[in-house]
């Protein structure tokens, strides 16, 4: 989004992909396009983002699967209801069409449902299906002039008199004089060969589709504390915990483990640990830190990340399902999938000029990446052309992880 964004403005864009476009967590996440529940430091960006999905062409907007069907918090205590309250009282200064729903209202959204006591309901909040929507989108902004070439990874940077000069890639040497790194999970790996320091890790969230749901099953999307659904195009659900993630410990890790003590703490009983990641991953133990650019890189042995899903986990939400929705029970699975999550201590994103001029860091969505894409595309392009902003993004920026700024809480529920 970025890419066509700056491709709009005029500018000579080449985007490379080292693997498919959407191959990875951006053609793998849930759909939903989320001003509910945000950070309040991402929140007016948001719902720029939902104003572009909405203003999309209709062509578009029909391919992608968009549908503004309201998102739903659901809570099963007076704890979870107070979370609502506190971070509505903060959002209603925005603008948002977010509201409190009572136990009625809530039994009334979703009948012969157990367990509930309210809700927090946006409804201009909507979906899209990822693994059509990126590829789709990719084909519409080649159209307005984008170079994209998939199968090319970036291998390093060039640097002439202190600031960036090219990219070298697989496929040759590209000569400019900006360069953003967008690469999720493998935004630090790039990142560290040439200097530069990223907090940054990642985990592993895994995502299963139902067969067909009764009708009597909302098609909005709806989340409690322990799992997320979503009506999808092909009458199915996207089913997924809510919090639930493994993470492999590696060199990073140990790295930033300081950084991220605070976020551990906090989520552990959702985090399952795994001694080593697979081969070529990321941040597993073998995975190369420094190569020459003649040689072949980490982001060609590895060109698209294809987590394990959790077996385990996706059982344990059967039943989780079946007990909240007894009329329906326990839902067959007709897939599954995982994917790799980039994170940061503050589950913000880093959206700043690097220390390498003309090197801009768009990474660490902390799985919220999807929805908000076309908000922060405007963000990233001014970075890139040095404009001003219409958003405070002082939260984003690079340098609050080094120079011993206290690591924030997220404000997000």
């Amino acid at each position: 989004m970025t890419a066509w964004e700056l491709s709009r403005a005029g500018l000579r864009v080449l985007l490379c992909e080292k693997g498919k476009v959407g191959g990875e967590q951006s053609g793998r996440n849930w759909g939903w396009l989320r001003q509910q529940g945000r950070d309040l430091a991402e929140l007016p960006i948001m719902m720029e983002a939902m104003r572009c999905w909405r203003d999309m062409p209709q062509e578009l907007r029909d391919g992608i699967g968009f549908k503004q069907t309201g998102i739903t918090y659901l809570a099963r205590d007076a704890a979870r209801i107070a979370a609502f309250e506190a971070w509505l009282a903060e959002a209603q200064r925005h603008g948002i069409d977010t509201r409190l729903l009572s136990r009625r209202e809530t039994e009334a959204m979703q009948p012969n449902a157990a367990g509930w006591i309210g809700a927090l309901h946006t409804p201009s909040d909507g979906q899209a299906e990822p693994f059509v929507t990126v590829p789709l989108l990719a084909r519409a902004a080649c159209a307005d002039g984008l170079i994209i070439r998939e199968l090319c990874a970036v291998r390093g940077l060039e640097c002439s008199a202190g600031q960036i000069s090219g990219v070298v890639t697989e496929a040759g040497h590209v000569r400019c004089t900006r360069v953003v790194v967008a690469g999720g999970a493998w935004s630090s790996l790039l990142l560290k060969a040439h200097g530069v320091r990223l907090r940054q890790l990642s985990v592993v969230s895994s995502v299963a589709t139902t067969e067909k749901i009764p009708a009597s099953l909302s098609r909005t999307a709806m989340a409690d504390d322990r799992f997320a659904i979503r009506g999808r195009a092909d009458g199915g659900h996207n089913l997924t915990a809510w919090s639930s993630h493994v993470f492999f410990i590696g060199p990073d890790a140990f790295r930033n483990f300081g950084a991220f003590v605070p976020q551990l703490l906090d989520d552990m009983r959702s985090t399952k640990l795994r001694p080593a990641a697979p081969r070529g991953y990321p941040d597993a133990w073998r995975t190369s830190r420094r190569w020459k650019n003649a040689d072949q890189s980490p982001f060609e042995r590895c060109r698209m990340l294809n987590p394990r899903p959790d077996g385990a986990g996706i059982a344990r939400l059967q039943e989780q399902f079946a007990a909240a929705f007894p009329e329906i029970g326990k839902p067959a699975i007709a897939a599954s999938w995982a994917g790799l999550i980039d994170v940061t201590p503050d589950m913000l994103p880093v959206l700043d000029h690097a220390p390498i001029p003309g090197l801009i860091i768009a990474t660490g969505m902390s799985g919220h990446g999807f929805g908000i894409a076309p908000g922060m595309a405007k963000v990233i392009a001014n970075l890139v052309q040095n404009r001003d902003q219409q958003h405070d993004i002082s939260a984003f920026r690079y340098g609050r992880f080094f120079d011993g700024s206290k690591i924030r809480g997220s404000s997000a529920i």
